[in-house]
């Protein structure tokens, strides 16, 4: 019975200690904040002189 006791302590003391581990891990750091780069303005510029250029194509002829 002694064994059975002292074994059930390993145990419990090892599932402690795994869970204590956890309990201290440290949060992912948070994602950096989204910076514009320029290219959804620049992609927006093509788009408006792509449109003025097929308006202007279509008036002239």
């Amino acid at each position: 019975m002694a064994v059975s006791k002292v074994s059930s302590f390993g145990v419990v003391a090892i599932i402690f200690a795994i869970i204590l581990q956890m309990a201290q891990a440290q949060s992912p750091a948070p994602a950096p904040a989204p910076t514009s780069d320029g290219a959804s303005i620049d992609q927006g510029i093509a788009y408006v002189l792509m449109l003025l250029a097929l308006a202007l194509t279509y008036i002239i002829h």
